[in-house]
């Protein structure tokens, strides 16, 4: 489970943990417990943790808060931490030791920003499946030019290449960051500053040995911070960037971008929300659509399929009448 890197994915999904000095904090991202409990499911028994390379109190705090989940679970966590930033795929490198031993078996890596049913025992099985040297997971997305586009091929899932932000439809499948290598990936690896996206995965690729799994259900891009108490229906891919607050529901098949959506907000199937704010208790119905800059008051109710765009402000208590407003 990768947590390196300079820790800007992480923010806000972190939990801060104030220090003497009220002006450092240190964060741990608050996904990790979950990922960490749906590697045990899959049958995990050790899970190594790194730590990217920041001051030395950090890695005491990520050493005490892990301690409840690995007596809890009853799972081994080791750690390591980098000296000095070694990209997406050195800290697999540098962990080798720890990745690999006599059965050969390939490893699971989670970068540690990743939400989603996390299907390891499909990909498992997958991965048998193919028997190549890597599997990948990915997500299918509305609007791949704001992505690097992993292009494979259907019929048998075999990635071909990587296309970054293309702009021509080459393909709408795009990293999730869950793997499944074998141990014959790190040989792969140097000991510097390598892209795993970028380097490693399009190497095996060009070997025809890279293959990419769809990820079923849901999915949440990085830096999004939604309450354990929401309720997400399937079918919906949320983010990047936004925040879901304490008892919303949120229908099927939605697509929530860049948003606030505050306490109570009730989200009907298929709705699209994107770089706008719903306020308290407020209702969206479906197929509509709430875009570019507005803003819903409290207790707000838009009709199906009604569309709101262009910076509209929208007063409290509302029902507001099925026409588009531009």
């Amino acid at each position: 489970m990768s947590h390196g890197g300079f820790g800007v994915t992480y923010r806000p999904h972190s939990i801060v943990k104030p220090q003497t000095n009220p002006r450092r904090q240190i964060r741990i991202p608050i996904l990790i417990p979950a990922e960490i409990e749906a590697l045990k499911e899959a049958g995990e028994t050790e899970v190594v943790l790194a730590i990217n390379h920041q001051q030395p109190e950090v890695h005491i705090v990520m050493l005490n808060f892990m301690k409840e989940y690995e007596k809890k679970l009853e799972i081994k966590i080791k750690f390591f931490q980098e000296t000095e930033p070694l990209g997406t795929a050195g800290p697999l490198a540098l962990a080798r030791d720890k990745l690999v031993d006599e059965s050969g078996e390939p490893f699971l890596v989670l970068n540690s920003d990743v939400i989603c049913e996390y299907p390891l025992l499909e990909m498992i099985e997958f991965h048998k499946t193919h028997g190549a040297e890597a599997s990948i997971m990915v997500i299918k997305v509305d609007d791949p030019s704001k992505y690097g586009v992993v292009v494979m091929e259907e019929a048998t899932a075999r990635v071909e290449s990587f296309v970054e932000k293309p702009l021509n439809f080459v393909g709408n499948k795009i990293n999730v960051g869950i793997y499944l290598l074998n141990p014959s990936v790190l040989d792969r690896i140097e000991l510097r500053r390598p892209s795993i996206e970028k380097e490693i995965f399009p190497n095996i690729a060009s070997e025809k040995m890279l293959y990419a799994m769809v990820l079923p259900g849901d999915y949440i891009i990085g830096n999004v911070l939604v309450d354990e108490s929401v309720v997400i229906g399937e079918g919906c891919l949320i983010g990047p960037e936004g925040l879901i607050g304490p008892g919303c529901v949120i229908g099927s098949g939605e697509r929530l971008m860049g948003c606030t959506v505050i306490r109570g907000v009730r989200i009907m199937d298929h709705a699209c929300i994107s770089n706008s704010i719903v306020g308290w208790a407020s209702m969206v119905g479906r197929w509509a659509r709430v875009v570019n800059i507005t803003v819903l008051g409290k207790d707000v109710h838009v009709a199906d399929a009604e569309v709101y765009n262009s910076g509209a402000v929208i007063e409290e208590q509302m029902s507001v009448k099925p026409e588009v407003v531009i």
